[in-house]
């Protein structure tokens, strides 16, 4: 029973700590949204450096942005914060097969990252304690499917992760918001 106890306070804490996860979800849909314009006004190539090098700043912008709203982080000692680390790890190991995807056809690249993303996404029902994570990372999937199934170019493939993050994002960021104004509300 302690275990559920201390995994429960650990959830809560990164729940907490990350706003749900909620910025990272936001700046991520905006990472490919930017790479949707980038796709559609330039190449698809260069959209693929975009969403990659992007992707290496989500960590520090979804920080900026909770530091802007008031967030403190999670406790430094949360082990769930570990979980979040190897997710990451597992990610960026799985990209240079997206990336030779792309050799054999630009569109598999968004694809392969949406379902990579989208797998990396089911832990975070563990890291955050709440299975809408499992629900994120399988639209994120089936919609990798669906569009490798019906052949959707490039920028087709970047604009509906960009649409599935920043909707998830945002319905995200208000259940937290809610938790938090009830939390208050229980204070007084």
């Amino acid at each position: 029973m302690d275990n559920i106890s201390t995994l429960d306070k650990a959830q809560s804490d990164m729940y907490n700590g990350y706003a749900f996860g909620s910025l990272g979800v936001v700046t991520s849909g905006s990472i490919w949204l930017i790479s949707t314009i980038i796709s559609y006004s330039y190449s698809s190539s260069q959209a693929i450096w975009t969403l990659l090098i992007g992707g290496v700043l989500i960590n520090p912008v979804s920080k900026l942005l909770g530091i802007a709203i008031g967030l403190k982080g999670p406790a430094v000692n949360n082990p769930l914060k570990n979980l979040a680390l190897e997710g990451t790890i597992w990610m960026i190991m799985c990209i240079p097969m997206a990336y030779g995807l792309s050799f054999q056809n630009t569109e598999w690249f968004f694809q392969a990252m949406l379902l990579i993303i989208g797998g990396r996404y089911l832990t975070f029902a563990t890291v955050f304690g709440n299975k809408l994570f499992w629900i994120l990372g399988a639209t994120l999937g089936f919609s990798a499917y669906l569009l490798f199934r019906f052949k959707v170019q490039s920028s087709g493939s970047l604009l509906t992760g960009a649409l599935i993050e920043i909707v998830f994002g945002v319905i995200m960021y208000f259940i937290y918001r809610k938790s938090q104004l009830k939390a208050e509300i229980n204070e007084y």
